[in-house]
């Protein structure tokens, strides 16, 4: 006789369904805003597209939440958060660029996600949202690549052989010899150069819109650190002669009107961060050559300060939605 048991969600179910929540609010506030200015008819499409999967995991995480007695969390309203009244800060093509980003972001996050699970319907759960990142992805590439906007990584000659790695030189840098890029240092590179672009010109928006000097400097000096490492990034592939992807550079407009809370900014703004040193760390691994290795813990360090002054900043003003954690068993003693 089978009998059912009622499995508690782990920690890690909790901490990425909490998470996934906080996420996809700040999608259906940002991609609203955003569906109230588009002009083009494909990219409209794909903005509602987004916008019908964050409001289907919103209400399923509710759901959830609701029959596990968890507290839904707070996260982002579009009554709260956004003024509807705002004009347009951002053109087509970044909601595009944004899009196709939150897309990669979406499947590192759902394959994390799904790799912590123990219980078959957040499994399944999460599997389906991966899937659905992935549409979103391959959804906006073609769209980019039907207007001539996508930008691809860049090329290298066709290998004539398979080769071994003979030398230690291959591992300098700083001294003697240096060794070209790899495919791999190279996809590295280019990617978080990318990623970079799409901070600037996110972080460029929300400085002339924050409500707040405090917000408005920050994400100030966020958008300089995003220009510099773009910089830093283009200057690796320009050594090596090859192109780097200035022509993914959109500009917002000139509007000073926010469209959306300080709050959400500056949670956007920590999303990002984390995002960005996950990936720092990742090409950090992926990356033998010395020289590649030190420019990656040195920009992983900027941005980690960059993250705790943001943090500061949102716990003086009482923005911070505290994750589940566990209990404070010194604090229960002392009681």
């Amino acid at each position: 006789m089978l009998t059912n048991h009622n499995i508690e969600l782990t920690s890690a179910e909790i901490a990425n369904l909490w998470s996934n929540y906080m996420s996809d609010t700040l999608a259906i506030c940002t991609i609203g805003t955003f569906l109230s200015h588009v002009d083009d008819t494909e990219i409209r499409s794909i903005l509602e597209f987004a916008m019908q999967l964050s409001q289907a995991h919103v209400q399923k995480l509710q759901s959830i939440f609701t029959e596990e007695q968890h507290p839904i969390p707070d996260g982002f309203s579009v009554n709260t958060d956004v003024n509807k009244e705002a004009p347009r800060l951002f053109t087509d093509d970044f909601y595009l660029f944004y899009l196709q980003n939150v897309g990669k972001m979406g499947m590192e996050f759902y394959t994390m996600g799904l790799s912590n699970c123990a219980r078959l319907d957040i499994c399944e759960y999460f599997t389906e949202c991966l899937n659905e990142s992935a549409r979103l992805l391959n959804k906006a590439t073609e769209i980019m690549l039907t207007k001539g906007t996508f930008i691809r990584a860049p090329f290298i000659p066709v290998s004539k052989k398979v080769e071994y790695v003979q030398k230690q030189s291959y591992i300098a840098g700083w001294f003697g010899h240096r060794r070209p890029l790899n495919a791999i240092e190279m996809s590295q590179i280019y990617f978080n150069l990318t990623q970079n672009q799409l901070g600037r010109t996110l972080l460029m928006g929300f400085s002339q819109v924050a409500k707040s000097k405090q917000v408005r400097e920050y994400m100030v000096r966020g958008r300089d650190i995003a220009d510099k490492h773009v910089e830093i990034f283009g200057s690796l592939l320009s050594k090596e002669f090859l192109p780097s992807a200035s022509a993914w550079d959109t500009m917002p407009t000139e509007s000073t009107v926010t469209p959306f809370s300080d709050k959400l900014m500056m949670f956007h703004t920590a999303t990002l961060n984390a995002i960005g040193i996950a990936h720092y760390g990742r090409a950090l691994s992926l990356s033998p050559r010395r020289d590649l290795g030190a420019n990656y813990v040195r920009l992983t360090a900027e941005i980690s300060q960059f993250a705790e002054d943001g943090t500061n900043i949102m716990i003086e003003n009482e923005w911070l939605e505290q994750p589940p954690q566990a209990t404070d068993r010194d604090q229960l003693a002392s009681t």
